[in-house]
């Protein structure tokens, strides 16, 4: 794996060790970046199931400016943090060791927003709608916001939540990538569900 574009183009990023984590692989990556960008002029990304880091590095080293990484996976925060600094990212990231809903809650209390979300919960796990309408809920996306949700082919969405609209949605083997984007004046108390189905705490060492 390695950093396809940008600011760190070519710095190669380690792999979470083990078989719990499955990195994004740098073809879907690239094919991400050219759907959501390439580039960026500033703005903010949240990486949830962040595992290498690899996407929100990918982010930065295209042009946004600060980053915001979850991730459960005690190895997976140690490898994120090493990646960040071979691709010399550290200062402009923040690495939390937590469960996604909890981050989401609390990062809604502390008046975030991001342009840029990643979602890549592992396969086995039918979490997106329920983390989408959370982040409809709490007021988390820009106007401008995008999300991007990396999923497996056979799983299927018939409509939006409440809030959000499909783009676009492309396969690749086994793994399809979902990206949408926020209604423009979508009041939040009106989020609801109709697709498939606390306080940051700093990572343990």
């Amino acid at each position: 794996m390695r950093v396809i574009s940008g600011s760190a183009k070519g710095r190669p990023l380690k792999a979470v060790p083990g078989m719990g984590t499955r990195p994004t692989t740098d073809k879907v990556k690239e094919a991400i970046f050219s759907m959501i960008g390439p580039y960026f002029d500033g703005g903010k990304v949240l990486d949830l199931f962040a595992g290498t880091g690899g996407l929100s590095i990918e982010a930065l080293s295209r042009g946004m400016d600060r980053a915001v990484l979850a991730d459960t996976d005690k190895k997976a925060i140690e490898t994120i943090r090493l990646n960040l600094e071979a691709t010399r990212m550290t200062e402009q990231a923040e690495v939390y060791r937590n469960d996604a809903m909890r981050a989401l809650k609390a990062l809604g209390k502390r008046g975030q927003q991001f342009d840029l979300v990643f979602l890549d919960p592992p396969y086995k796990q039918k979490v997106i709608g329920d983390l989408l309408e959370q982040l409809v809920a709490d007021r988390l996306l820009t106007e401008s916001a995008r999300v991007v949700i990396e999923h497996p082919a056979d799983d299927r969405y018939d409509e939006p939540p409440a809030g959000l609209e499909w783009l676009r949605r492309a396969e690749y083997g086994d793994t399809a990538v979902t990206i949408l984007r926020k209604m423009e004046g979508e009041p939040a108390h009106e989020a609801g569900l109709t697709a498939e189905e606390g306080a940051l705490e700093a990572d343990e060492r």
